[in-house]
């Protein structure tokens, strides 16, 4: 009788264990669920095109935030000094104004860093080169480049996952306090997307809200009508061949001749397809914000917009030079100087000083 009684205690005991941790993990679960947050991100985009955002990837307050609070996260880098911010700076329109952005341990990227912002209208892959199929593929890269930020992925989870803060967030974020390198990427193209410019002069003259004094609208008329040498007077600067559209750009890759057969070192977006037709084309960028974001070109060889026009006012002659330009050879464009500075002075009505102030795109640290 009394070894029957101690046994039924004994298998009492055990019960109320199981169920006291039946009941923990059905709380923490509970928990987890009530703390998603999957309240949809309200973009504002102006009078651009509609976005087409990724179906499997909206943005929500919670994935934008953890995107946010990544892309500004120094443990990302292998010795814990840079983050993605620290390449892509706000105030000069999320790019870098050094030619070559310098990585951990003093080393030095081959390229100079592209400007971030209006993500939402590239849809022709990323990078100079198009190495990058999706922005979520772009965002993981530099992390384990040993030029830039030199670390592991797995380094990179197994940091996050020690912090409660970072634990917290994925809850919100994914529903789980699972930290994976997948989702990392996620949460970064989540607040990549979420930076938008389109609040500049020339947009504000587009709505009837500003005006361009006579020498941007000089520069507005040179940028947008066609090259035509037979009417000298009523010829362009055919810019917006290349960089047309609300965004400043048409999503190509093409070789717009700075170097010649002898001088091109750096093949572009042949080293990516293997596709010899493609020796030298690198991605057209938008010109919006151009002005913050010396020096340009893929190598940053130019440090001012003087010198960019200068040279697109004669382009040099290569086997590789994109057939668009043919039509300038060999004079070139045949712009005086005045009509040089013009354009230079339309080119900054595209600054959006909005985006390089807006607290919601600043470091939250």
């Amino acid at each position: 009788m009394k070894k029957r009684k101690i046994a039924t205690t004994i298998a009492l005991l055990f019960m109320m264990i199981f169920l006291i941790f039946a009941c923990k993990k059905k709380n923490d679960e509970t928990v987890d669920i009530l703390q998603i947050d999957s309240t949809p991100y309200e973009i504002e985009y102006g009078d651009l095109p509609q976005p087409n955002i990724p179906g499997d990837n909206k943005l929500s307050n919670s994935g934008v935030q953890l995107g946010r609070m990544l892309f500004y996260e120094k443990m990302l880098s292998k010795d814990n000094s840079i983050s993605c911010g620290s390449c892509h700076n706000q105030k000069t329109a999320f790019s870098d104004t050094n030619r070559l952005s310098k990585g951990v341990g003093g080393s030095f990227g081959k390229r100079h860093a592209m400007a971030v912002f209006n993500m939402l209208w590239n849809s022709n892959k990323f990078f100079w080169d198009g190495r990058a199929h999706l922005l979520r593929d772009q965002s993981l890269m530099p992390i384990h480049d040993n030029l830039e930020m030199g670390e592991t992925l797995d380094n990179v989870v197994n940091k996050l996952r020690k912090s409660s803060q970072y634990s917290s967030q994925f809850i919100k974020a994914f529903g789980s306090s699972e930290i994976t390198s997948e989702k990392i990427s996620l949460a970064l193209e989540q607040f990549m997307n979420s930076i938008i410019s389109f609040n500049s002069k020339y947009d504000d003259y587009l709505a009837g809200k500003a005006i361009l004094n006579a020498v941007e609208e000089r520069g507005r008329f040179l940028f947008f009508t066609e090259y035509n040498p037979s009417f000298p007077e009523a010829s362009g600067a055919d810019c917006q061949h290349c960089h047309g559209g609300a965004n400043f750009e048409n999503d190509k890759y093409m070789n717009n001749g700075i170097d010649g057969n002898l001088t091109l070192n750096d093949v572009g977006r042949e080293a990516v397809t293997n596709n010899p037709n493609d020796k030298g084309k690198f991605k057209v960028t938008s010109l919006r914000n151009i002005a913050l974001t010396p020096p340009y070109m893929h190598d940053g060889r130019f440090k001012t917009l003087e010198q960019v026009v200068n040279h697109y006012n004669l382009v040099k002659n290569s086997n590789y030079l994109d057939p668009s330009f043919q039509q300038q050879l060999p004079n070139g464009l045949l712009l005086s100087n005045d009509d040089k500075a013009a354009l230079v002075a339309f080119l900054k009505t595209l600054t959006d000083t909005k985006l390089t102030n807006d607290s919601k795109f600043s470091s939250p640290f």
